[in-house]
C-alpha cells in the first residue's frame, strides 16, 4: 500500500513505494580501479572526487530504509576504507568492506605472493585483517572470486583460503564466479571437504546461470544464491529467478542486489557512478509485497550476520 505522506518521489509524478526499514544491500561498489595487480598503487585515484561522487547516491538510499551497504571491491581492485568510513558518516549508513583476493578475470587482479602461498598461508593474512583491521575499519566478510571449472589450482586455492578464514573468524564467503553451476558446485565440493558450513557460501552472480536448477540445488545444499546485477534491461530475468527460487520454497537462501556505484578509476570524473536506488523503486514492487522483507531485511542478516 502507497503511504500518502511518504514525499520522495521515484518517476514525475509518482508516489515513490513504501520503504523497507532496516534492509541491507548484500553487493555493491563503491570505487574500482582495474589496472590489475601490478600496477594499482595509492594514490593513482582522487579520494575527495570519488567521495563527492558516492555520497549523493548513498544519501538517496535514505528514505527507502536502506541501513547498510556491502561494498564489494576487494583488495587489490580499488579497496578502500578509508574512503568508506568517510562516507559512512557523511551519509548515515554501514558501509561494509571485506578481506580476501580475487581470482577471476584470469587472475588479473592476483598479486604475486598469492600465486606463492599456500592456502593456510593466505587464511593467515587475512585473519590478521580480521583481527587488526584495515585501515582501522574490520571486514565483515571475505570476497574472493574464481574462473570456470575446472577450477584454476590458483581459484581453488583461494577457496581453500575463505573456508579456513571463515572457519576461523566466522566471516561468510562471497565469491565471484564466473563459470556458472559448475564452478559453484566445484566451491562446494571444496568447502564440504574442509567442514565449512554451507551457509557461509554466497554464490555471487548467480543470475548469470540461466539453468535454474542449478539455483535449486545449491540453495537446497545451504548456500545463498545471489541474483545481483539487478537493473531495468535485466529486472525480469532477475524476476523470474527469485519467484522460481520462492515457488521451489528456498526464499531463505535467496540475496538480491544491484553491483551498482563504480566510481571507475582513469576515467573523467570517475565515469558514469549508477545510483542504488533502482531495487527499491522499480524492482521490489513487482514482486509480491510478502517477500520484500525476506529480502531485503531478514536474509542479508542471516547470510552475513546482523
Amino acid at each position: 500500500m502507497l503511504r500518502r505522506d511518504f514525499i520522495p518521489l521515484c518517476a514525475a509524478g509518482a508516489l515513490a513505494p513504501d520503504p523497507v526499514p532496516g534492509s541491507v544491500l548484500v553487493h555493491e561498489h563503491v570505487l574500482v580501479d582495474f589496472i590489475g595487480a601490478d600496477l594499482i598503487a595509492p594514490g593513482r585515484y582522487d579520494a575527495g572526487g570519488a567521495f563527492r561522487a558516492a555520497l549523493p547516491r548513498l544519501e538517496e538510499l535514505k528514505p527507502h530504509g536502506c541501513v547498510r551497504l556491502l561494498e564489494c571491491t576487494p583488495n587489490f581492485i580499488g579497496r578502500d576504507p578509508r574512503l568508506l568510513e568517510r562516507l559512512e558518516k557523511a551519509a548515515g549508513i554501514e558501509l561494509w568492506t571485506n578481506t580476501g583476493l580475487y581470482g577471476a578475470a584470469n587472475h588479473k587482479y592476483l598479486p604475486g605472493f598469492a600465486k606463492d602461498e599456500t592456502p593456510r598461508q593466505l587464511a593467515a593474512r587475512w585473519i590478521a585483517e580480521f583481527r587488526q583491521g584495515v585501515d582501522g575499519r574490520k571486514p565483515r566478510f571475505i570476497k574472493t572470486g574464481v574462473n570456470i571449472a575446472p577450477l584454476h589450482p590458483w581459484d581453488r586455492k583461494l577457496v581453500e583460503a575463505a573456508a579456513i578464514t571463515s572457519l576461523e573468524t566466522g566471516l561468510t564467503i562471497a565469491s565471484h564466479t564466473s563459470g556458472g553451476g559448475p564452478a559453484a558446485a566445484a566451491q562446494i565440493e571444496i568447502l564440504e571437504k574442509l567442514k565449512c558450513p554451507l551457509t557461509k557460501f554466497v554464490w555471487v552472480h548467480a543470475q548469470n546461470e540461466k539453468d535454474f536448477s542449478w539455483h535449486e540445488r545449491l540453495a537446497r545444499a545451504g548456500a545463498w544464491v545471489e541474483l545481483d546485477g539487478i537493473n531495468a534491461k535485466s529486472a525480469e530475468a532477475h524476476r523470474n529467478a527469485v519467484l522460481n527460487l520462492h515457488a521451489k520454497g528456498l526464499l531463505r537462501h535467496t540475496l538480491v542486489s544491484q553491483d551498482s556505484g563504480w566510481y571507475r578509476v582513469g576515467e573523467p570524473g570517475g565515469g558514469n557512478y549508477r545510483g542504488y536506488t533502482y531495487i527499491y523503486t522499480d524492482f521490489l514492487p513487482s514482486l509480491p509485497a510478502e517477500i520484500h522483507k525476506p529480502l531485503m531485511v531478514d536474509n542479508p542478516r542471516r547470510a552475513f550476520g546482523a
